[in-house]
């Protein structure tokens, strides 16, 4: 399950909070948190049910909610005097009042009725959602024989809120346009890649867009 709200995706499976296709960091209980008054929205949640729901077996003070509260606020951008998406209820607990819309489940290599694939010479090489390996490694999703390139060079992950590409500590580097990627970039459609000396292609397909895709050869 994901839902979307405001320029922000919370998805149940993979346990993470997504903006632009980066990951929010939250510790897991801040997450645990927020899945739980997400899933109730928009009914308010009374302290005494979050203890439970956060710490069924132990006795923890209300200053470790609080605590919990002012992580997501802090890495939602909310504001607790003007909340966007948690709610304080007055002496009694929290609710989760964003606008909230389901996102359906993503199909291998397609996401929201697109499809994903990067553009090698003639070869186009689908990539499919979660982690898409790059490299000379031959089990790789994206194997590249040239000797620019590192066995594990780079990775792009696929998910609910589009596509971003890592570096893994390659010998000659990963780049998006003339930008050494040090960090996780998101991907846009177009956009040149470079690993080493190999020069693709990332494009994204809308549904119904003809492509074929190429042999691994």
């Amino acid at each position: 399950m994901r839902l979307r709200f405001d320029d922000l995706v919370l998805d149940f499976g993979t346990r993470e909070i997504l903006r632009g296709g980066a990951t929010v960091p939250v510790s897991p209980k801040a997450f645990q948190l927020l899945e739980l008054l997400a899933r109730q929205r928009p009914t308010a949640l009374s302290k005494e049910d979050l203890h439970h729901g956060l710490w069924p077996d132990s006795f923890v003070v209300d200053g470790n909610l609080a605590n919990l509260v002012a992580e997501l606020r802090r890495a939602l951008g909310d504001d607790a005097q003007q909340p966007r998406f948690i709610r304080t209820v007055q002496r009694f607990g929290y609710a989760f009042q964003a606008q909230a819309q389901a996102l359906p489940d993503a199909k291998p290599g397609e996401l929201e009725g697109g499809a994903y694939r990067l553009i090698w010479a003639k070869r186009e090489i689908a990539l499919v959602d979660g982690e898409n390996l790059m490299g000379r490694d031959q089990n790789a999703v994206v194997w590249l024989d040239d000797a620019s390139v590192s066995r594990h060079h780079a990775r792009i992950t696929i998910d609910g809120s589009g596509a971003r590409l890592e570096d893994l500590g390659s010998k000659n580097g990963t780049y998006v346009g003339n930008r050494k990627v040090e960090k996780a970039v998101v991907l846009k459609d177009g956009d040149n890649v470079r690993l080493g000396s190999v020069a693709l292609i990332f494009r994204r397909f809308e549904a119904g867009t003809s492509t074929e895709t190429a042999s691994r050869q």
